[in-house]
């Protein structure tokens, strides 16, 4: 009897796996459907992963082949890759006419430990101990793993085991888990349903329905937010505005400028801004200039751009001077003559 009873049911089997694709015809889905191309990379990922932790450590490993839809139409291609998702990721059930289902009530087949996958049963504990997959698999956009997404505590950090729902998304809490390919389509499930939400909003569908909640937006100018929020400055320290951006400015480059903001323990507002020059750090750092020291050569490049401006304006002044003695030459010799 096999452990995987009625995984292939849910599969089209004349469909060829995720892993056993090239990187020409990953490409080629990610142009034509809703999956992306890092998307599609995943799960090829965590397929190939799956299939060498079984043959590395003979362990009796699930093929669960989703295959993206195909479809010129992005929205529907969504729809239908959402369904599908939906399909590969439910509980499996017992038979009908299990005894266990009939008299006991156990009505999903793996709704009986924690270490299970409830899809296919797989014994994710083997999965941690020899090569922790979870934490091979990484989203494209953020970085982080299925590990650190869904197998940690959101507040503590703590180790907790990701448990799964009776309709994946919603009803109630089974007592198994997915495995790390279950895992990262149902990840790709939420990040599906969340665009498909957020599109739903900005919609003029999505507009009507939040007026009549009672729900409007409002466009309010930058610059009524920015003095709204200030309105406890004096407005005559508005002027010193431009020095202190380029304090900051320059701040970043030089260590002899610190700025320094006191913030009063019981109003929580910032009563007290100091600036400093440190004279003493301005000439070790201009000592860099001649070899002696190794130089920030951010503090470099801000120096050489204010000579450069500096010169600039000279060079102009000494060429208005020539020019003007040269006229004046000329005006003496035609006098003269």
């Amino acid at each position: 009897m096999s452990l995987f009873p009625s995984i292939g049911a849910r599969r089209v089997t004349s469909q060829q796996a995720l892993s056993d694709y090239s990187e020409a015809h990953l490409m080629a889905l990610s142009q034509q459907g809703n999956v992306t191309h890092g998307q599609l990379m995943e799960q090829q990922a965590a397929q190939a992963a799956m299939k060498e932790m079984g043959e590395e450590h003979s362990i009796e490993m699930p093929k669960v082949n989703f295959y993206p839809s195909s479809h010129t139409n992005p929205k529907k291609a969504r729809r239908q890759d959402i369904k599908q998702a939906y399909r590969l990721l439910k509980p499996t059930k017992r038979s009908r006419f299990s005894p266990r289902r009939l008299w006991i009530g156990g009505k999903y087949l793996f709704d009986h430990e924690a270490h299970r996958c409830v899809v296919d049963g797989c014994d994710v504990r083997q999965l941690i101990e020899h090569n922790n997959i979870y934490q091979t698999i990484t989203d494209e956009d953020t970085g982080y793993s299925l590990w650190d997404m869904y197998w940690k505590n959101p507040l503590t950090g703590e180790i907790e085991a990701f448990v799964a729902r009776e309709y994946v998304t919603s009803g109630k809490r089974m007592r198994a888990t997915y495995c790390p390919e279950h895992l990262h389509l149902y990840h790709l499930l939420c990040k599906w349903e969340n665009e498909e939400r957020e599109e739903t909003v900005d919609s003029p569908e999505g507009l009507k329905h939040k007026l009549k909640r009672g729900v409007s937006t409002v466009a309010v100018p930058m610059g009524v937010m920015k003095r709204k929020n200030s309105s406890n400055v004096p407005m005559f320290l508005e002027k010193y505005e431009p020095f202190f951006i380029e304090i900051e400015k320059d701040a970043r480059h030089t260590n002899g400028i610190s700025i320094n903001h006191y913030t009063n323990p019981e109003t929580g507002v910032n009563d007290l801004t100091s600036v400093t020059f440190d004279l003493r750090i301005f000439q070790s750092e201009l000592a860099a200039l001649e070899g002696s020291r190794p130089m920030n050569p951010q503090f470099s490049h801000m120096l050489s751009t204010q000579q450069s401006n500096m010169a600039a304006p000279a060079t102009m002044d000494n060429t208005l001077n020539l020019t003007q003695q040269s006229e004046i030459a000329e005006g003496n010799s035609e006098d003269e003559s």
